[in-house]
């Protein structure tokens, strides 16, 4: 099987998070290791640690931009729709992803995350994509703080408890 490359004529940075997405897609749990993304990229392992100095950092990006095709994060900003329901409606996008049912969705992060000792990179993916979905929890709480529709006050420990919330459901 021949492997994809990297669309031509895109950033050195989009090259990496292409080859990450790619890998990860490819191989979800596995461990990217540096040289083989740069690789993938085609890039030298210092462009790469230039753009993203940690995996944690090229892990976070590229799940955020999973994210971002899968729950986009616009409909906050519809005041037609009243603050609370869009609020709810922001929780009830990260239960479920691409559409699942919220049972499928659990089953599969219950069978790739607990049900046997996951992998480090299966823990970092999952500890990527917490963040991820905290940011996103903290950024609608913002969105509506900054319109009015929520007092001010402190929006990453709320974010902490509405994301403590949704992960137990």
């Amino acid at each position: 099987m021949m492997e994809l490359q990297p669309p031509e004529g895109i950033s050195s940075r989009e090259k990496i998070l292409w080859a990450a997405a790619t890998m990860l897609g490819e191989e979800p749990g596995a461990m990217m290791s540096v040289r083989a993304v740069a690789k993938r990229a085609g890039v030298s392992t210092g462009s790469l640690q230039h753009h993203f100095p940690t995996k944690r950092a090229l892990m976070d990006e590229v799940i955020a931009r999973v994210y971002d095709l899968i729950i986009p994060v616009d409909a906050i900003h519809d005041t037609s729709i009243p603050a609370r329901e869009r609020l709810v409606a922001c929780l009830q996008r990260l239960l479920v992803s691409a559409g699942a049912d919220p049972r499928d969705a659990w089953r599969e992060t219950f069978d790739r995350y607990i049900a046997t000792e996951p992998s480090e990179g299966a823990r970092a993916q999952y500890l990527a994509s917490e963040r991820e979905l905290h940011r996103r929890i903290e950024y609608c709480l913002n969105t509506l703080e900054d319109e009015g529709a929520l007092l001010p006050g402190d929006n990453a420990r709320r974010a902490r408890i509405l994301f403590t919330f949704v992960n137990g459901l």
